[in-house]
């Protein structure tokens, strides 16, 4: 069954096609990550699956809703999105626990609804899930940004999504940052109970153990999609990403690095 499914999606801005001819399934159990170069149309991709953005031209369903034809602003709700979007759009004195409070609402202050007892304990276990408990009443702003980026992934996650969308959750970490977040999403991926997962990264070495299958997007259109192993090849990003690029596969996770490295050994 399909959760998210595009058919001839185009997205176009002052007079540039940012998107064109976008066809795509994301089924049950599945993890995609969307691989490509910068400008290449990925955030646009995501904004449209996320409902925060609408197409030119095409068809976009997401669990079972026609975008046109739904309420986008009860359907969003259902749709987990971690992104610099979403970041920049709180307040920086607002406390960890508020941020995951309030993602059952969709708000971004924790006055306007009220929350009882169920919601509070709902917000614990989210924190708590990604590590980020003891952080519950530290403001965002004082936050590292690995420890916002798993604030944000316990917001996501506590709504009981049917999609999660995550946007370069990796970009701007270091190292061990990167590495501490790229466990908890892999461990998410792991998980029978998460819903299906969307990945967006420029980097094949981000990509977590346990995701199933890869869009390579070029230039606004679909180079290659498919299951991870026949779509990400030395040959496919090369081409991708306009350079000669090698490419392996070790402890579940990828690495590439130019193909000129080689050749001066």
């Amino acid at each position: 069954m399909a959760v998210l499914r595009l058919e001839g999606v185009r997205f176009v801005r002052d007079g540039r096609a940012i998107l064109d001819g976008i066809d795509w399934e994301v089924g049950t159990g599945e993890r995609w990550v969307i691989l490509g170069p910068n400008g290449s149309g990925k955030t646009t991709l995501l904004r449209i699956a996320s409902l925060w953005e609408h197409p030119t031209a095409g068809r976009v369903e997401v669990g079972g809703a026609v975008l046109g034809r739904v309420d986008v602003r009860s359907h969003r709700a259902r749709i987990a999105v971690v992104s610099a979007a979403v970041a920049n759009l709180l307040r920086p004195g607002i406390t960890a626990r508020e941020i995951v409070l309030t993602a059952r609402t969709g708000a971004l202050e924790a006055w306007w609804h009220h929350y009882d007892d169920a919601d509070e304990a709902r917000t614990t276990a989210a924190l708590e899930r990604f590590d980020v408990g003891h952080l519950a009443g530290h403001a965002f702003a004082t936050l590292s940004s690995g420890e916002r980026q798993r604030v944000l992934l316990a917001r996501a996650l506590s709504i009981d999504p049917l999609l999660v969308l995550l946007d370069e959750p990796f970009a701007g970490l270091d190292l061990g940052a990167r590495e501490e977040l790229v466990d908890h999403v892999a461990a998410l991926a792991s998980d029978p109970a998460t819903p299906p997962v969307v990945l967006v990264t420029h980097h094949v070495d981000e990509i977590p153990p346990a995701f199933t299958h890869a869009l390579l997007l070029v230039d606004g259109q679909v180079q290659r999609r498919g299951s991870l192993d026949d779509v990400l090849t030395a040959e496919s990003i090369s081409d991708a990403f306009g350079r000669p690029l090698l490419l392996e596969r070790r402890h579940g996770r990828y690495y590439s690095v130019s193909a000129t490295f080689e050749e001066r050994e």
